[in-house]
């Protein structure tokens, strides 16, 4: 089964009178995650989609959806897997690629067919994001070993944590897709603390390996005009490029971060100092 729906995009200026119902309803990705279905998201902004594939007794495919108006999902796309669960696959026409936790695959525009399975005792849940591209890369599998590891943060700030570099221009040529994992150490809360902005492109955060019980305060909006949700284990937040995009949770946790838009420079952003957000 594949469901779909439509995210629009807004002004900054509307969202300072959004209630917190309407922020999650426009910026909170809830359910992710069903029983053997590709759950797509179609977003407004750079037109990323964000996704959840959960096969837990069949195969699935990544069928077209009616907002791409195309025969085949990536006949005019990219795609960026990243399993958080346990062993599964991903065929691509036909090539069997086997994803590990925190592994991930970039398929290039032009594939036919995805499909979608459980290779094991433990159950895969297949995150994955996907933007329009213009030219055909091939497809490529990122493990954990072939990731670009940096070591940010300081414990005495409460954001010790490690960013692995997955699909990026320096490991895997895409036309503008990004996507990496950040794992926070034990005992540190804070992500994308100094926080910043690009305008140059959007984000999408996908939170997980948060403990039962426990939650994440996000932190959306203008730096002068900030706005939080309360975010739990397996949901996703999509992040404008006006937007700040931090958050600290009540315990460690980590979270998969994906860009579309304007350039593959990781280092393309504006520095705000925490005295700085309002």
């Amino acid at each position: 089964m594949t469901k779909s729906e439509i995210r629009y995009a807004h002004h900054p200026s509307d969202v300072k009178n959004y209630n917190t119902e309407q922020l999650r309803n426009h910026f909170l990705i809830s359910s992710l995650f069903e029983y053997d279905t590709v759950n797509l998201v179609y977003t407004m902004y750079d037109r990323l989609i964000v996704g959840g594939v959960l096969p837990v007794s069949k195969s699935l495919n990544l069928e077209t959806i009616e907002e791409l108006k195309a025969e085949y999902f990536l006949e005019r796309r990219e795609l960026g897997i990243i399993n958080v669960g346990g062993r599964g696959t991903v065929r691509v026409d036909g090539t069997v690629y086997e994803l590990g936790r925190k592994e991930a695959l970039y398929v290039g525009r032009g594939a036919n067919k995805v499909v979608f399975e459980r290779s094991g005792e433990e159950q895969p849940y297949f995150y994955i994001n996907s933007a329009p591209a213009h030219h055909s890369y091939p497809t490529k599998k990122i493990g954990r070993a072939d990731a670009e590891v940096i070591e940010l943060g300081d414990q005495q700030y409460a954001n010790r944590r490690t960013l692995n570099k997955l699909i990026v221009n320096s490991i895997v040529e895409t036309c503008q897709l990004q996507m990496g994992l950040t794992e926070l150490h034990p005992g540190n809360v804070w992500n994308t603390m100094p926080a910043h902005t690009h305008n140059r492109r959007m984000e999408a955060y996908f939170y997980f390996d948060l403990e039962a019980g426990q939650t994440i305060s996000h932190f959306m909006g203008q730096p002068d005009e900030t706005r939080h949700l309360f975010v739990q284990n397996l949901q996703a937040i999509i992040s404008p490029e006006w937007s700040i995009h931090s958050g600290v949770g009540t315990s460690n946790y980590s979270f998969i971060w994906g860009m579309a838009g304007e350039n593959l420079d990781y280092g393309d952003m504006d520095a705000l100092s925490p005295a700085e957000l309002r």
